[in-house]
């Protein structure tokens, strides 16, 4: 039951639902790092003129992204909006700026010194392009005189940066991830990535090999998953909701690991299913399609508005037995009635959302410490309460988007020693089944663990429990 989906300044509130990280969108703006194409990034020098229209624009997009107080897509998307003057070319250097500057703040601090770059957004604006496209690629009246200052940027020796900085990371996170993952610099440098665009056929409507037949006829890359049945990758962001296999229901956008945390609940035709924290509903979706549309399948979340953005979607699923509830808390009602007789509980638990990263970059910023330890609190209080609803022999799962044991395994061990009336039961042995091998299983068993650098996906942990 999420309280908020996306941050405040600081960092995320924490309530009776609990925080969310912002988590991949749909909104769409034309030409946009969902849907523009990213040129010559990663440094390369190329043909991609930089205008001083673009490094102002840039600049002042960047004086509002940098002050953390929203979602940058977001953010992003009001700045376009005020600024309708803006080609969609210039759009998409401009977005890709933004995210390339939000994936690198770390470095991107570093070597502007003295400077800052939420103080000098402009100087941050035209460093970040350089980086991006070369310097040779910003026309002199771009520079407007700052021509060293940039090249002394672009020379700065990272290598006598903290590991931390290097890394792109704030330091506390920096020292989580290194001392969990024994390849840490490996799955650090997957974090600072772009993700790729990933969608999940619904299984109601279509089948993944007539939409790989309808976009390949359209000329959009498109692969099937290593690991999802019903997941398809895309190579490039296209303007998704113009296509009528979105507008007619045949695909979302789910990552790949997010699909299979459905899958792991294992929905039968008939049952009785709680998505305890449903949010904006991709979970919940994703769950109607695997059981036909059939059974009761109960949407609860404390954020009413965030259930009505469902409204949308469900629409173009065509499931009929998706029920949205908006509840005061986890001790409503409307939940005490379910109490012992559902059959299967998801909770997709309020999060750091470490694990999203590579899509919402300036989460990192926006996400402390003391944040962590108040999400920390509502992970175990929203698994206690849905641990009261599933009936003898039903099945919990309970999920995240985050990289960090206190906020996965901690907690289910926390939970099974004050809960004897669960087992855990292994990930691979629910997926096999259903012909999902996961690579690298073994190292995590017996939780469910995807990464960017191992799988390609997000971060993602979920533990499958079990009513005796």
């Amino acid at each position: 039951m999420r309280a908020r989906k996306t941050p405040r300044k600081g960092a995320p509130r924490a309530t009776a639902g609990g925080p969310r990280p912002a988590r991949p969108r749909t909104v769409e703006v034309p030409m946009t790092r969902r849907q523009g194409a990213r040129p010559n990034a990663g440094g390369a020098p190329g043909s991609q003129r930089v205008t001083s229209l673009i490094v102002d624009a840039l600049a002042h997009a960047l004086a509002q992204v940098l002050r953390f107080e929203g979602p940058a897509d977001a953010v992003m998307s009001r700045y376009f909006r005020e600024h309708p003057n803006l080609g969609s070319r210039d759009r998409s250097v401009v977005a890709e700026g933004i995210f390339h500057a939000l994936r690198r703040l770390a470095t991107l601090g570093w070597v502007m010194q003295p400077a800052v770059p939420a103080r000098a957004p402009r100087f941050a604006a035209l460093v970040t392009l350089a980086r991006q496209h070369g310097f040779d690629a910003l026309e002199e009246r771009a520079l407007r005189g700052d021509a060293n200052a940039v090249k002394h940027a672009l020379a700065v020796n990272l290598a006598q940066a903290p590991a931390s900085v290097r890394a792109e990371l704030p330091h506390w996170l920096y020292l989580a991830i290194t001392a969990q993952y024994d390849d840490a610099p490996a799955l650090m440098d997957a974090l600072a990535e772009p993700a790729p665009l990933d969608l999940r056929v619904n299984l109601v409507k279509a089948n993944r090999d007539a939409v790989l037949e309808e976009l390949r006829a359209h000329h959009v890359v498109a692969t099937a998953m290593r690991y999802s049945p019903e997941g398809i990758r895309l190579s490039t962001k296209p303007a998704l909701t113009q296509w009528p296999a979105y507008r007619e229901g045949r695909i979302e956008v789910q990552d790949e690991g997010s699909q299979l945390i459905a899958r792991l609940l294992q929905p039968r035709r008939g049952e009785m299913v709680v998505d305890f924290c449903a949010g904006a509903g991709g979970k919940t979706l994703a769950l109607g399609a695997l059981m036909r549309s059939s059974g009761r399948l109960y949407a609860f979340d404390i954020n009413q508005r965030r259930l009505e953005g469902m409204g949308p979607r469900l629409k173009r699923s065509g499931l009929s037995n998706v029920h949205p509830v908006a509840i005061r808390s986890e001790s409503d009602i409307r939940v005490k009635r379910l109490h012992g007789k559902c059959d299967r509980v998801l909770v997709d638990a309020p999060c750091s959302g470490s694990g999203t990263l590579r899509r919402n970059p300036d989460l990192k910023w926006r996400f402390d410490e003391t944040e962590l330890a108040r999400v920390n609190e509502v992970q175990h209080a929203v698994l206690t309460a849905a641990a009261r609803l599933p009936k003898a022999g039903g099945r919990l799962v309970y999920a995240t988007c985050s990289l960090l044991a206190r906020e996965n395994q901690q907690v289910i061990e926390a939970f099974l020693a004050a809960h004897p009336d669960y087992r855990l039961v292994p990930a691979h042995d629910v997926l096999a089944p259903q012909g999902v091998i996961v690579e690298h299983a073994s190292r995590f068993a017996p939780y469910f663990v995807m990464l960017p650098h191992l799988h390609g996906s997000d971060g993602f942990f979920a533990a499958i429990l079990e009513r005796r």
